[in-house]
């Protein structure tokens, strides 16, 4: 089940056997409850890999929280870009249930928030746009009940991550600052774009790669 703007396409296993690979965008989401690989290209924002162990329905997704402030002293889904956030996450809850998965047994991965960005500090000690996206991933899935069994957040890299409907695995290849400038040009677009829409309903992805 495809949500947004994606790439398919198909890759050899090491059997010879063909797997269908999905590409997502920022703004997107996919579910699936087949054999594929699903990737991703990761700067500031993040990405949680959501399976069901039981029904083996996985679930990714791509958002980026935006707003021009993000306090430290109030946990980040109860402000307004975590409200977008909370609803990045529960589109993607949402469609694996539909497929057959149960709540109870998701277990979730979390990647991304590199400071990629840039800072924003202030009076208010507000944090960069990065650190935010990691701590409202970890607050939330704290908040849900889904067990984050692995993660690799933060830092100052941007990442290209798969994710395996197979094993459930993440391969995760780091990228170098030096050449991420494209990645961060369409992520500043991205984060404008989000913060321009009013409510999260009539939020629209941004299609790049």
């Amino acid at each position: 089940m495809i949500k947004g703007a994606t790439k398919v396409s198909f890759v050899k296993t090491v059997k010879g056997e063909e797997m269908k690979h999905i590409t997502i965008y920022p703004g997107d989401h996919y579910v699936s409850k087949q054999n594929v690989l699903v990737s991703t290209l990761l700067g500031s924002c993040v990405s949680a890999c959501l399976y069901d162990p039981v029904t083996r329905i996985i679930g990714m997704n791509h958002f980026l929280l935006s707003s021009k402030r993000y306090a430290k002293d109030m946990p980040v889904h109860l402000t307004e870009a975590g409200r977008y956030g909370v609803h990045a996450m529960e589109l993607v809850i949402n469609d694996m249930l539909k497929l057959g998965a149960k709540r109870n047994n998701l277990k979730a991965k979390a990647f991304g928030g590199g400071a990629v960005l840039g800072t924003a500090h202030g009076p208010d000690n507000f944090l960069c746009v990065g650190e935010v996206n990691c701590r409202f991933i970890v607050e939330f899935l704290k908040n849900d009940g889904i067990p984050l069994v692995s993660y690799d957040l933060g830092g100052q890299t941007g990442r290209v991550i798969r994710f395996s409907s197979h094993d459930f695995s993440v391969l995760v290849r780091k990228i170098k600052v030096t050449t991420t400038s494209k990645l961060v040009q369409k992520e500043k677009q991205y984060w404008k774009k989000t913060m321009d829409q009013k409510e999260p309903e009539t939020l629209e992805p941004e299609l790049w790669g």
